[in-house]
């Protein structure tokens, strides 16, 4: 089982220039020598120059080289022995689905926090407290996860829009400025659409962010803040299911983020939210 940077690697190793490739080959063949390597050393044996390591390392979305090996030792080190995203399989009992559900939930949950960066975070936190308007952007799946954060971010007041709608996020887009903030979700981070939307809103001049699969995309290459889930589901299930659940994962991060940021402001508009719910529900008779 691969770990998320490598992964990534793995994954994206046919889109890599001819040298980044040898690089990238020569990380997943021999990991655990490659983290006890200085960037001179490795550039020679994979026959390319220091910076291209460098170029390579940030494209991935890390500081540099020493931050990479940083990293990929910590998760060769926390390398799970039977992290094991299982697929849906012809004729399986209802008890064995209910164990692979649970196992591929925790497991995209564990892979996500582990590829959080709490610098990235903090400053999406921050920059989501401080917005005047924030646009989400989402289709199909992603815009469940946008619908998800919407519904949280109206309860604590802040002026939000998500829209599953192409022409939609476009025009909403076009209408931000200095001081609003969109964020785009895709799995894959190459949604045309979802790209369009966070290019427009970039134009308009918002602070811009990005939640992708781990790695490197057209989206999390365009954001001013990317953050990143879990790239470790396969299968029929891709973007559908465990991957679902590492999105929604790093949403209520953000939320539980803000809230905890301005508590003081944000509480009292959660309870008011709630309290009202509870009385027009009761008066018209809902559930």
């Amino acid at each position: 089982m691969l770990t998320p940077i490598l992964h990534a690697l793995s994954t994206q190793l046919n889109s890599l220039p001819p040298q980044e490739r040898r690089l990238a080959e020569h990380i997943l063949n021999a990991p655990s020598s490659v983290i006890h390597m200085g960037i001179t050393d490795l550039a020679e044996e994979c026959g390319i120059s220091p910076s291209t390591v460098t170029r390579f390392c940030k494209s991935f979305h890390f500081k540099g080289f020493p931050d990479f090996k940083m990293k990929l030792a910590f998760e060769l080190a926390h390398k799970p022995s039977e992290s094991h995203y299982q697929d849906i399989i012809a004729g399986n009992d209802l008890h064995r689905i209910v164990q692979a559900m649970e196992a591929n939930h925790l497991a995209s949950i564990t892979d996500t926090t582990r590829l959080l960066n709490i610098s990235q975070l903090q400053k999406a936190v921050e920059v989501l407290c401080r917005a005047k308007r924030i646009d989400l952007y989402g289709v199909a799946t992603s815009s469940v996860i946008a619908q998800d954060f919407y519904q949280k971010l109206i309860r604590i007041g802040k002026n939000c829009t998500a829209f599953a709608d192409s022409h939609m996020q476009i025009t909403s887009a076009s209408s931000l400025s200095e001081g609003d903030a969109a964020l785009a979700i895709s799995y894959s981070g190459e949604t045309p659409e979802t790209i369009d939307a966070l290019r427009c809103a970039k134009d308009s001049g918002a602070i811009t962010l990005s939640l992708t699969q781990y790695g490197s995309s057209t989206l999390a290459s365009l954001a001013d803040i990317s953050l990143f889930s879990s790239s470790l589901e396969e299968g029929m299930r891709r973007g559908d299911m465990a991957s679902r659940i590492a999105q929604l994962h790093v949403i209520d991060i953000l939320f539980t983020g803000m809230v905890s940021l301005e508590f003081t402001e944000y509480t009292p508009k959660l309870k008011n939210s709630y309290q009202n719910v509870q009385i027009y529900r009761k008066s018209t008779g809902g559930e």
